[in-house]
């Protein structure tokens, strides 16, 4: 009896095996630190991938299978974006795999934004003169304002001597 179970038991077992593959055994990445820097510091930093948070500081983000950006955020400053390459290196028997961020830390020099736009203000409409009435006599344009007195001839320059 003992023999049947434990052929029975093996049996089993093998049949499990047939469904065996080496995946069952990969765990999931770790998630990765990455450091975001700006200059001016307490920027708003977010990733394309989620996490964000105020400069300086650091995010814990899942292991990036692709690239992302790094976008910084502050008032008065242009946004600045940063993007980030991701280097996987498969591992083999001897090391693990790895996943390096380039640039790392992720640092972003930000911009200060110009003088806003000012405000467009209408000028005031000017007041077109009214035309003289029919029954008023004209003033004489000379007599309103006399020609001016003509200016003296220019002296003569003294020779230059030497």
């Amino acid at each position: 009896m003992r023999r049947i179970i434990v052929i029975a038991a093996a049996g089993l077992s093998l049949a499990g095996c047939s469904s065996f593959s080496l995946d069952s055994f990969k765990s999931a990445p770790p998630p990765m630190q990455v450091q975001l820097d700006s200059n001016p510091q307490g920027a708003d930093a977010e990733t394309s991938i989620g996490p964000g948070c105020k400069t300086p500081c650091s995010v814990s983000i899942p292991a990036p299978e692709s690239n992302f950006t790094v976008t910084f955020n502050m008032p008065k400053f242009q946004p600045a974006t940063v993007p980030v390459t991701v280097t996987r290196s498969p591992g083999d028997f001897s090391s693990p795999a790895t996943t390096t961020l380039d640039p790392s830390p992720v640092f972003a020099e930000l911009q200060p934004a110009g003088p806003p736009p000012r405000a467009h203000k209408p000028r005031p409409k000017r007041k077109k003169p009214k035309p003289a009435a029919a029954g008023a006599p004209a003033a004489a344009p000379d007599a309103a304002f006399p020609a001016p007195a003509a200016a003296p001839p220019p002296a003569a320059a003294p020779a230059p001597t030497r």
